[in-house]
């Protein structure tokens, strides 16, 4: 009997290894993990919308104010398009409207700051906090020339005719942001100012997943008396149950406690 060429069984030997490793790997290994899985997890082994964020806002974006809002969502709570802004710390300064031009973008500051504030306005709490103007968006400089003694400072994000958040840096006098101006040759300097930030950074900044079902049980009992009054509860009720729907550090030390916002609205809804 002829032996087959060494080609042909090279070829044969890989079909038999994706044939066994197609057994174990998709077959095999699914069902046991997924035996283990209902055997000791059942409760949640099947999914469960509370590890998901959900958001809590009207159809035109507005927060519902009878219910404790979610921490902010790169994806809109999306699961098929769940993403971080990939946005960073450096991330300071926004494109400017040009009035019947180009759009806008905000940077990640400016997002923070004007989501600060608005949960500052909605919760009857300071939104200020640092490297924010009064009106919400990054206090950032571009200081020109970017080496040596300033001769013109401008504050890019806010944008013309609005009053920049300082006079002067420096002695120079502080000029607002043109839209379309190309402001890239300066020297970007933040201003981080005296404010303190009384609103948690979880709800002024978004998860990595875009999912995150929880917030801080600071921002909680932030939200805790606006939601008491809208719906005609004493404030200790609420409390109560953001406390009943707190979760502990994991393994006992890591982490943070935090609040369940969906099973928490729906504790509420339920009286």
């Amino acid at each position: 009997m002829n032996r087959l060429p060494s080609w042909i069984r090279q070829h044969v030997a890989a079909l038999r290894a994706v044939a066994v490793l197609t057994l174990i790997l998709g077959v095999a290994y699914p069902l046991a993990t997924m035996g283990v899985a209902q055997a000791l997890f059942n409760g949640n082994a099947n999914g469960d919308p509370a590890l998901i964020g959900q958001s809590f806002t009207d159809a035109e974006g507005a927060p519902v104010t009878k219910y404790f809002q979610s921490r902010p969502s790169a994806g809109g709570y999306d699961m098929l398009t769940t993403a971080a802004s990939n946005l960073g710390p450096e991330d300071v300064v926004d494109t400017l409207p040009v009035p019947g031009g180009e759009e806008g973008s905000q940077s990640l500051l400016t997002q923070v700051c004007a989501r600060s504030a608005a949960i500052g306005q909605l919760e009857g709490v300071s939104g200020a906090r640092p490297y924010c103007t009064p009106d919400g968006v990054g206090a950032v400089l571009k200081v020109f020339p970017a080496l040596g003694t300033p001769t013109r400072v401008v504050s890019v994000n806010q944008a013309c005719p609005a009053q920049p958040f300082i006079a002067a840096y420096q002695g120079v006098k502080v000029e607002c942001g043109k839209p379309g101006e190309d402001y890239a040759a300066g020297r970007t300097v933040p201003i981080r100012g005296d404010a303190l930030a009384v609103v948690p950074a979880d709800a002024v900044t978004a998860s990595g997943s875009a999912l995150d079902p929880h917030i801080s049980v600071t921002y909680a009992e932030i939200q805790a008396p606006r939601v008491a009054r809208e719906r005609g509860l004493p404030v200790e009720r609420v409390k109560e149950l953001v406390r009943e729907h707190t979760t502990g550090r994991a393994l006992g030390f890591m982490g943070e406690p935090v609040v369940n916002v969906l099973e928490l609205n729906q504790a509420l809804d339920k009286g």
